[in-house]
């Protein structure tokens, strides 16, 4: 974490700005005049041709899995490349042949017949397309991650089963089911030269990534893929010359697509399942290519590398679009089904592709190499590419992903996604995925822990969960159990509470009261619900103790009794505002203190316990030295974003650095150079940032007298903004300006020259001055105004007198330094740069 954005020079900052060409829209900016000629790059050359060799062997190896005409699968590599990579949301995302169809195209192509599959495939694109013209593709994602990932991997787990007969040298059979229950007898009766391509293939792909030293940097460039195919290929051709290989037909008798004949449901379920993967293999993928795009340009960053072009995000609507269109075109041509794969495309990331210009150039080189490049495909051996495609099946099953919904409790829809897939079809199992995910769901709804536990006859309640109708028979009868006139606190854990549950437990109330029993509501913090002086304008909220508890503090205690459960009962609701019965003689805020210790022992202690056990071991690392005001609406960890171990944080009245010869009238104080000495030579810390604020109360005083002795330790300590006041009335300084305007009136101005006088007053100091010398050290000036909840930044050169303005610019909302301009950081004028 950072207290503020670092400073970076004039040049580096305006070198790494987009230039107004490039495409990539401001958010206030006006659109560029003219739209950018499609131009290629010597990086998108490099990165076609690399994807180029992956693309090949996949997509034959793709056609084998799927029993489809071998062209087909060259045929939808080059429509997807071509028709895809131009129109499409996703400029670095590389389209071809589906890997998560493999398992469908095969039934519908032994059901239908090739050419009804091509009309299949028609029909998918023309639903994308409307999908995505209806701005769908969000809420294709909001599908169960646990449910799409399952549904990827019962796929993956068909393709490897059917895949490995091919490896064994038989056939596969019609269902995944079958080719487990018929691998025994395969494996007794594999054929010895497949099965030795196919494992020597199997091992390359394993091998090469991982080869050590200076030969495998060398040949690691070669992608595996390609590298295991044309390996195998040259051992074939020696030592088993007789294997089956690669049948590339002429494009003579290449078939088209025909009006589709079968059952109109059959066919319409088709259809659907069809665009339904293909959809989400294709949505998953832009996503995933969106993310190491991002990765690459902050590891280029690190290294100090020049970075990439900046890439626009994913459109995943157009991309949708682009998809139904290659689908389109690829069914009329007689190509296979399309979609974005993730192998494919994290290679084009990884070869350093700069646009969706190494997409469309490895469509142009798969379709001249299915036109010039025949004879040499055919030397391919089947088992070498069916090696490939299992191997790609079994990486569809992702133990990242399998880790990840365990950790979110989801395994059980993951499994049962993968099993339905695998036992009845894709889209019966993405049905039995959804269905599960909804028992799932209503369970956890339901599941509410209800327990009563008793000490020196007083009862504790606690219900941990949902209230619903479904918990109202435990919950009744476990209230229905206690004595009556019973002294009892409840505890309401969870977030929310029906109709049913609310009267079951007012009505219990009601009862105990009547009886004379003493009932006490708490949230999970601990704090007492109670009902307002006023329901109908109650402002207790989960964000009230933000607030000093107004709906309580009203000038009288309205919560020494409780009349009913308040129906706006939400369990994180405030500490308690008042003693319980019986301790009336408790401050409230003694009282508030013990609420907010208990509240941070139950819901954050659990959570901090582990980081702050490493901190206590490593001992504090921190970046940054953070100098502020003792202001209590100043919170710093909130408007820095840090955590434990980020900070070194002084805060003083004034955020006041006395100058190192502090003396005579207004004493010497050592406990701020003591702290600075320590972050800066000891810590060692990288930059320092003095962070004042709005209606700051000592600035307020300075401004309203100046005594001339000190008088109370406050007006000696104050003195230390003496200098501050002269340097704002001084007319050989420029005042003050705050994002582009004048301060509001002379407490803000004050506020502002204030933290540029302590930053003139921290250069003073030995040890700053030293590492300043060195250039290890930054320093920064913010100001922090409470009102509108704002950050803003000193710009370069005002604190250091070589500017001839002060001034201070807004921190715009999502800035990231360094991934873009400093535009995009600040609304700052033109040329300015953060820092001091």
């Amino acid at each position: 974490m950072s207290a503020c954005v670092p400073t970076r020079d004039n040049h580096s900052s305006r070198s790494s700005r987009p230039s107004s060409d490039s495409g990539i829209k401001r958010p206030h900016s006006p659109p560029p005049p003219h739209r950018r000629r499609f131009r290629v790059s010597g990086a998108d050359v490099s990165a076609s041709i690399t994807v180029f060799l992956i693309a090949v062997p996949m997509s034959l190896g793709l056609a084998v899995a799927m029993d489809a005409p071998l062209a087909a699968g060259l045929v939808s590599a080059a429509v997807g490349g071509i028709v895809a990579g131009l129109l499409g949301g996703t400029p670095l995302q590389v389209s071809g042949p589906s890997a998560g169809l493999t398992v469908v195209t095969a039934e519908l192509i032994q059901i239908y017949g090739w050419r009804t599959t091509c009309a299949i495939t028609i029909g998918a694109g023309l639903l994308q397309i409307l999908l995505g013209s209806l701005r769908a593709a969000r809420s294709a994602l909001a599908v169960s991650p646990a449910i799409v990932h399952g549904t990827l991997a019962g796929i993956g787990v068909a393709i490897a089963l059917a895949q490995l007969h091919i490896v064994l040298g038989g056939a596969p059979e019609s269902s995944a089911l079958d080719n487990a229950l018929s691998l025994p007898s395969h494996l007794a009766q594999s054929e010895p030269a497949a099965l030795f391509i196919g494992a020597l293939t199997i091992l390359i792909l394993i091998v090469w990534p991982r080869l050590p030293g200076q030969i495998g940097r060398s040949v690691g460039r070669i992608p595996a893929a390609l590298a295991a195919v044309a390996g195998t290929t040259a051992v074939a051709a020696v030592a088993t010359p007789h294997i089956a290989r690669v049948d590339l037909p002429s494009w003579r008798s290449h078939a088209l697509p025909e009006l589709p004949h079968g059952p109109v449901a059959a066919l319409a379920a088709a259809v659907f399942t069809v665009m339904l993967v293909a959809s989400l293999e294709s949505l998953l993928a832009a996503v995933s290519v969106d993310k190491l795009a991002a990765d690459r340009s902050t590891a280029t960053a690190k290294d100090g590398t020049p970075a990439p072009p900046p890439v626009r995000r994913a459109d995943l609507d157009r991309e949708l679009r682009a998809q139904g269109i290659a689908n389109a075109v690829s069914g009329l041509v007689g190509g296979l089904a399309v979609s974005g794969g993730a192998v494919r495309s994290s290679a084009n990331v990884r070869a350093g592709a700069e646009s969706r210009a190494s997409t469309v150039l490895h469509g142009v080189w798969v379709l001249l190499a299915a036109l010039l490049l025949v004879t040499a495909l055919e030397w391919i051996p089947l088992a070498a590419l069916a090696a490939l495609v299992m191997v790609v099946g079994i990486q569809m099953v992702s133990f990242a992903h399998i880790r990840k919904v365990h950790r979110h409790r989801e395994f059980l829809v993951y499994g049962a996604t993968i099993s339905g897939v695998i036992l009845a079809g894709v889209l019966e199992g993405v049905a039995i995925g959804i269905v599960v995910a909804v028992a799932v769901a209503l369970h956890r709804l339901a599941r509410t822990r209800i327990t009563v536990t008793e000490q020196d006859g007083r009862y504790l309640v606690t219900a941990r969960g949902q209230l619903t109708f479904l918990a109202v028979p435990r919950l009744s009868r476990l209230l229905g159990r206690l004595p009556h006139g019973v002294d009892a606190v409840v505890e309401l854990d969870g977030f929310f509470m029906d109709h049913a549950a609310y009267e079951t437990i007012q009505d219990w109330y009601a009862a105990q009261t009547a009886m004379g029993g003493r009932i006490e509501f708490t949230g999970r913090s601990g704090g007492r619900i109670a009902e307002p002086a006023s329901a109908a304008h109650s402002c207790c909220r989960p964000w009230t103790p933000w607030r000093n508890h107004h709906c309580h503090d009203g000038g009288q205690d309205t919560t020494t009794t409780v009349p009913a459960v308040p129906s706006h009962v939400v369990p994180t609701t405030t500490p308690a505002a008042s003693p319980p019965a019986g301790s009336s003689s408790r401050r409230p805020g003694a009282h508030r203190l013990l609420s907010g210790l208990s509240s941070f022992q139950r819901t954050t202690a659990p959570l901090v316990r582990e980081e702050l056990a490493r901190l206590a071991a490593e001992g504090q690392r921190p970046s940054q030295l953070f100098l502020t005001c003792a202001d209590s609406r100043l919170v710093t960890s909130m408007i820095t974003a840090s955590g434990p171990g980020d900070l070194f944080t002084v805060r003083n009245v004034g955020n006041l650095v006395p100058p190192p010869d502090a003396e005579g009238a207004t004493g010497n104080d050592d406990s701020v150079a003591a702290a600075i000495e320590y972050a800066v030579d000891v810590l060692e810390v990288e930059s320092i940032t003095v962070c004042g604020h709005s209606g700051c109360g000592a600035m307020q005083a300075l401004l309203g007298a100046e005594p001339k002795t000190p008088r109370t330790p406050l007006w000696r300590w104050l003195q230390h903004g003496l200098p501050s006041l002269e340097r704002m009335r001084s007319r050989h300084h420029s005042w003050a300006r705050i994002a582009g305007r004048l301060p509001t009136d002379a407490v803000e101005q004050l506020c502002l020259t204030n933290v540029v006088q302590q930053l003139d007053h921290l250069r003073a100091h030995e040890s700053v001055a030293r590492r300043l010398a060195a250039g290890t050290l930054q320093l920064h000036g913010m100001y922090f105004h409470v009102g509108e909840a704002q950050a803003y930044l000193l710009t370069e050169g005002a604190s250091s007198g070589t500017g001839p303005d002060e001034v201070f610019a807004r921190v715009a909302p999502g800035a990231v330094w360094g991934a873009e301009s400093e535009a995009e950081a600040l609304d700052a004028a033109p040329g300015t740069t953060v820092g001091a």
